[in-house]
C-alpha cells in the first residue's frame, strides 16, 4: 500500500529521554501538518493519520510498512524487514525531516512476538516531529473534523477516512471517503472495509474514524480475495496498546480542533 517511485509496495526503542523537555505548543485549526498528508520514507509515499504526543516530543502516524525493505505482498511484522529507528521521513508541510521513533514490527521482532494476529495487523508507526515545525501542525481530519478519542467499530458500522495519495493527481474530491465495515478480523486486530473511492497505493498509513469522530485505525492493505478492493484497516486501540507497552506509555492521540460532521458531501466541499 505505499507507494514506491515506480513500484507500488506498503521493537526497538527510543533511546532514554529522561529529563527531555515538555514539547511545544501545537496549532489548534491551522498547520501546515496534519493528519491526511503524505509521507516519504526513503522512496516510499504513504499518508499520515493522525497526531500523538507524549513527554517527548509530537508525532504523526504512518504504516510500518512504510519504512519496509521487503516488496508488497511482505505484510506480516514480525518476519518483514524494515528500516531502522532514526530513518529520516519527509513530511508534507514540514519544514524539516521527522525521523523514525517507533515501528511495531521492529518493536514485534524486538519482543520476539508470537501472536500470529498482531504480527499480521500490527502495522502502526510513529514519526518524531522537528521542535520547528510542532507550531505547524493541526490535528483535525480534513473536510470531517475530529478526531474525538480512540473507538471502536463493529460489522456494519459507517467509518469515514481522508487518503491523499499522489495517484489521486491532485484530485481534492477523491480525498474524504465514506465506508462500510464487512468483517472484523484477527481476534479484533483488523477490520475489512469498503469505501468509496476505494483507498488505493500510497494512502497506506491513512487514519479512519466511526460515526462519533473516533480513530479506529490505520490503512494498511488492499485485498484482492475473497472481497475484491476491500481495504485491512488495523485496529488503533490495540496499535497504541503495543506502542505504549513498547516504551512510549505517555503516547496519546491529540484530539482534532474542529467539531466532526460523518458528512460526505459537505466533507468534499470543505475540503482541507
Amino acid at each position: 500500500m505505499k507507494r514506491r517511485t515506480v513500484i507500488v509496495c506498503a521493537a526497538a526503542l527510543l533511546a532514554n529521554a529522561a529529563g527531555a523537555a515538555a514539547p511545544s505548543a501545537i496549532a489548534t485549526s491551522t498547520g501546515a501538518v496534519h493528519p491526511g498528508v503524505q509521507t516519504f520514507t526513503g522512496s516510499a509515499q504513504c499518508t499520515a493519520n493522525f497526531i500523538f504526543r507524549d513527554a517527548r516530543g509530537t508525532y504523526i502516524g504512518q504504516a510500518a510498512h512504510c519504512a519496509g525493505t521487503g516488496g508488497a505482498t511482505r505484510t506480516n511484522g514480525c518476519i518483514s524487514g524494515s528500516q531502522p529507528l532514526n530513518t529520516r521521513v519527509t513530511v508534507t508541510g514540514a519544514t524539516r525531516p521527522g525521523t523514525l521513533a517507533y515501528s511495531s514490527w521492529l518493536a514485534m521482532k524486538a519482543r520476539n512476538e508470537t501472536n500470529q494476529n498482531a504480527c499480521r495487523y500490527n502495522d502502526f508507526a510513529l514519526v518524531r516531529l522537528h521542535p520547528d515545525d510542532v507550531a505547524r501542525v493541526n490535528p483535525t481530519v480534513p473536510g470531517f473534523g475530529g478526531p474525538t478519542g480512540v473507538g471502536g467499530a463493529a460489522t456494519g458500522a459507517t467509518v469515514y477516512s481522508y487518503g491523499n495519495s499522489s495517484l489521486r493527481l491532485g484530485i481534492a474530491v477523491t480525498r474524504p471517503k465514506q465506508g462500510v465495515v464487512l468483517q472484523v478480523q484477527g481476534s479484533g486486530w483488523n477490520r475489512l472495509l469498503y469505501t468509496v473511492t476505494p483507498g488505493i497505493p500510497g494512502d497506506s498509513g491513512s487514519g479512519f474514524l466511526n460515526a462519533q469522530g473516533q480513530a479506529i485505525g490505520v490503512l494498511s492493505t488492499v485485498s484482492l480475495a475473497p472481497l475484491s478492493l476491500s481495504n485491512g484497516v488495523g485496529d488503533l486501540a490495540r496499535q497504541l496498546g503495543y506502542a505504549r507497552a513498547s516504551g512510549f506509555p505517555g503516547l496519546t492521540l491529540v484530539n482534532g480542533a474542529r467539531r466532526f460532521k460523518g458528512d460526505l458531501l459537505g466533507a468534499i466541499l470543505r475540503g482541507g
